[in-house]
């Protein structure tokens, strides 16, 4: 994956849960129930918005959305959730970014029944969009025709990952004590590792906020320097929303910060 193709927004998602293309055998079964998960962490009419720097300069923003009413998809209620990026300052000048992300993931089970990717990127673009039979284990890529992939039981996309995270329980985490979440990404099923580290205080334009620090296991030697090069902050309430995720690439860092939010499930855990 090069760095054109490691697009603004798809670094920031990946932060959230970044992945570590390390692959697995897998196993399959003829037909899988869907789990039940009965989360509380984000609802309907949700929005998070993230500004992105990348040392002194403002470089991108960001956005996640889950919309305000149910979408039917394969006979289930979904909630359908999108993710834009877009350069911003002086990147934009030369380098013009706009991406947009979807996914429908199932209210029961907090797994996907559809992915779209559409990315913009300077002279390059990409739209491709996946459909998940998650009773089957399976997933088909719609682009320039149709292809099935055998994927892992209770497998995620990107951007449903990020969502279904939020819904581990956290109350009993140890420091050093590490996550795996299956997603299928780019035709290709990627294991999403990340490690708990404790708890800190983060300081933000919106105050200081009480967080669970975690480190995302990341590629190293194509954007990153080494693998626990990056860094994630989540708020240590009921949310478990971003607050920070900073980043140490090649060439310089990236940080992306929580500016603004609406309609959480419960307040913030906020330092008055």
């Amino acid at each position: 994956m090069n760095i054109k193709s490691q697009s603004l927004f798809l670094l920031f998602i990946g932060g959230l849960l970044a992945f570590s293309p390390n692959h697995k055998n897998l196993s399959f079964n003829d037909v899988q129930p869907l789990r039940k998960l009965k989360q509380q962490a984000f609802k309907k009419g949700e929005f998070l918005r993230f500004d992105v720097s990348y040392g002194y300069f403002a470089a991108a923003r960001a956005t996640l959305e889950i919309s305000e009413s149910s979408q039917q998809i394969n006979g289930h209620n979904t909630m359908h959730i999108v993710g834009e990026g877009a350069s911003s300052g002086a990147l934009s000048w030369f380098f013009k970014v706009e991406d947009r992300y979807e996914t429908f993931i199932d209210e029961e089970s907090i797994l996907p029944w559809k992915f779209i990717r559409h990315v913009r990127e300077g002279d390059y673009a990409l739209d491709r969009e996946i459909s998940f039979h998650q009773n089957i284990n399976k997933a088909t890529v719609i682009e320039n025709g149709n292809k099935q992939y055998k994927v892992e039981p209770n497998t995620q996309d990107l951007l449903s990952a990020f969502y279904y995270a939020r819904t581990l329980d956290m109350v009993n985490i140890r420091v050093g004590q590490e996550f795996e979440i299956q997603t299928f990404f780019d035709r290709e099923m990627y294991p999403l590792k990340f490690k708990y580290l404790g708890k800190e205080v983060v300081k933000t334009k919106l105050g200081s906020f009480n967080c669970l620090k975690f480190r995302p296991m990341v590629e190293k030697g194509r954007v990153f320097k080494e693998e626990e090069d990056m860094t994630l902050w989540v708020s240590d309430d009921q949310n478990k929303v971003p607050i920070r995720l900073k980043t140490d690439l090649l060439v310089g860092s990236i940080e992306m910060d929580l500016v603004e939010y609406k309609n959480l499930v419960k307040p913030l855990n906020k330092i008055q």
